[in-house]
């Protein structure tokens, strides 16, 4: 199924190296504490990236790792921030390592890309990867005899392989490489000189090799490991970081799972570090008691789909939710009440969904808003509210016209530039591959009269940061029968590959999640029109409607197919909600053909 997809944007080195060195100005004026310490995490992201950046740039360059004097000067600096992050965590937030000023200095007088490509790091931005817990886990690395040589394996790797150095007490910054091939075979692709480095510092030490995951194949890790072990280094000196303890996916090599299974891996656990430690309190309700007071009682873990069990009563009227990709989320007890913590990214990916949040609770349009500690959005938790489908009352005119002021707010308010989501040239072709593997090619063809018009298509599109998770239990009712939307601010930045998209995507998405018939979403486009000020483009919508539902189907397909083994119950109401939208589809299809 085609679902997921890469996000990255464009930067100037320049003005990333500028914006980091006023950032760095700035964190100096903020008091010690928590809010320092996550400003410290923000920028070591940030000049992670900015490396990342200008190494792959000279990778495509080259066709080959060969990072020289630049990629050193990159690299110096998330080396520098990653020894800020580890002192400030090791003194519970009260002191750091400056970063001298001359480290960014040498990097502004070398010669930069006018542009590089930097792509998201998503442990960052979406699965809580903290590098605290890269810190915790490499702790014992200075019980070796030697500091060991760290490599990274761009994107994240770079940050977290600064981060795993920095742990190690080594003075040596990482290596980084960027295996290549397809995704289930990675390979290394080295100069001679980064080769005879790499190899030389390796024979001399132990390797620890840093980056998230793995995956479905680990073969990242593994083109890393091969490549060593294929010149000599023994196995037994290889130390693996990766982001979580389990084993590989199901397309792993035979080779790389049974060096998995026997190998050195080191790994912390994000809620026994910060959720349930060994002694109270808990560190991520301190985190937030300057919000919301002090906190009663442990963090109730609601993440996996576990806050059905709170707004849910009957566990058959559960939706289907892919467990794995949650947000992690947790409700806390204070004098003021009870809050919701859920985590939305650290450094600026969560400092930019903190003012789309924001924006949208002062418009009475989501749950308010109290603020934002080191990656979680802390909001209050609506004890009185329930899901639309376990609402009584609310008028079905009043339904579309809310729905439509909401939608209408965020194409308003929420533009987006250009190259931000999939173009409609993409979703076809993810809407025709999606069908074909489910209904079958002759569905999957009857697509293509779409083929012709995709030039006129584009035009149409204005993209807008989109709701993208317009579901009926996004829905809450309030006892006095408000509206309010939950989940809202980073579906358009997600890990798909939707993204951005005009407002007919919503207009689409929320006719057929909350069941609207053909004049009903009619209606709620007009709505949409007066609250944006724009109309909303019906070529769009009926081209839209069969991407979605081709996307729906595509998603919670293969989250089916993940928890088969893993969550079989979860995995029933997957398949259940896949067939309701491959009827849907063979139904418009059967319609139009």
């Amino acid at each position: 199924m085609l679902v997921y997809g890469d996000h990255a944007r464009e930067v100037r080195p320049s003005e990333a190296l500028a914006a980091l060195r006023e950032r760095l100005r700035r964190v100096e004026a903020v008091p010690a504490g928590i809010a320092r310490h996550a400003a410290l995490v923000a920028l070591l992201i940030e000049a992670g990236e900015l490396a990342q950046g200008v190494l792959d740039a000279d990778f495509a360059e080259r066709r080959q790792d060969e990072p020289g004097q630049r990629g050193a000067a990159c690299l110096a600096i998330p080396m520098a921030l990653a020894r800020a992050v580890r002192d400030s965590y090791a003194s519970g937030f009260t002191r750091y390592s400056r970063v001298p000023d001359e480290i960014l200095d040498t990097l502004e007088r070398l010669a930069l890309p006018e542009r590089v490509t930097v792509k998201m790091p998503e442990g960052y931005a979406y699965y809580a990867l903290y590098p605290e817990l890269y810190l915790e886990a490499a702790r014992s690395l200075r019980l070796l005899p030697r500091p060991p040589l760290v490599v990274g394996i761009r994107s994240i790797g770079t940050s977290l392989a600064c981060v795993v150095a920095a742990a190690s007490c080594t003075t040596a910054p990482p290596l980084t490489v960027r295996p290549g091939g397809h995704p289930f075979q990675r390979t290394l692709g080295l100069g001679p000189t980064f080769e005879r480095e790499l190899l030389a510092r390796a024979r001399e030490s132990h390797v620890a090799i840093v980056d998230e995951g793995p995956g479905l194949s680990g073969s990242s890790f593994g083109a890393v490991a091969d490549f060593l072990e294929d010149h000599g280094v023994p196995e037994d000196r290889l130390l693996f970081f990766p982001s979580h303890a389990g084993g590989l996916g199901p397309v792993a090599s035979e080779r790389h799972r049974t060096r998995w299974a026997r190998a050195r891996r080191y790994t912390a656990d994000f809620d026994a570090l910060f959720v349930r430690p060994s002694e109270p309190p808990a560190p991520l309700a301190a985190w937030v008691e300057d919000l919301i007071g002090p906190t009663f009682d442990p963090l109730l873990d609601v993440g996996g789909g576990a806050w059905r069990h709170r707004v849910f009563p009957d566990e058959r009227d559960w939706p289907a939710v892919h467990v794995q990709q949650e947000r992690r989320k947790y409700l806390v007890l204070s004098e003021r009440g009870t809050f919701l913590l859920k985590f939305a990214g650290l450094g600026g990916y969560g400092e930019r969904r903190l003012a789309r949040a924001r924006q949208l609770s002062e418009a009475s349009l989501t749950p308010h808003v109290e603020g934002l500690r080191h990656g979680f959005l802390i909001q209050r938790w609506l004890e009185g509210a329930r899901p639309l489908p376990l609402a009584r009352g609310l008028d079905r005119a009043e339904l579309v016209a809310r729905v439509g002021a909401y939608l209408g707010f965020r194409a308003r308010r929420f533009l987006a530039e250009p190259g931000r989501g999939a173009t409609p040239a993409k979703l076809l072709e993810m809407a025709r591959y999606n069908t074909a593997q489910v209904l079958g090619d002759g569905y999957a063809e009857s697509l293509g009269i779409w083929a012709p018009r995709l030039d006129r298509l584009s035009t149409e599109v204005h993209p807008v940061e989109t709701d993208n998770k317009p579901h009926a239990w996004e829905w809450l009712v309030l006892p006095d029968g408000r509206l309010l939307k939950a989940d809202a601010v980073d579906h358009h930045d997600a890990h798909d590959l939707i993204g951005c998209q005009d407002v007919a995507w919503d207009v689409v998405g929320a006719a057929v999640e909350l069941n609207l018939d053909a004049a009903e979403q009619a209606i709620l486009a007009e709505y949409v029109a007066r609250a944006s000020g724009r109309a909303v483009s019906a070529p769009l919508m009926d081209f839209y409607r069969p991407c979605y539902l081709a996307f729906q189907l595509g998603h919670h397909t293969l989250a089916a197919s993940s928890l088969e083994v893993l969550v079989p119950e979860e995995s029933v109401r997957l398949r259940r909600a896949a067939e309701r939208y491959a009827t849907l589809l063979r139904g418009h299809l059967d319609y139009f053909a």
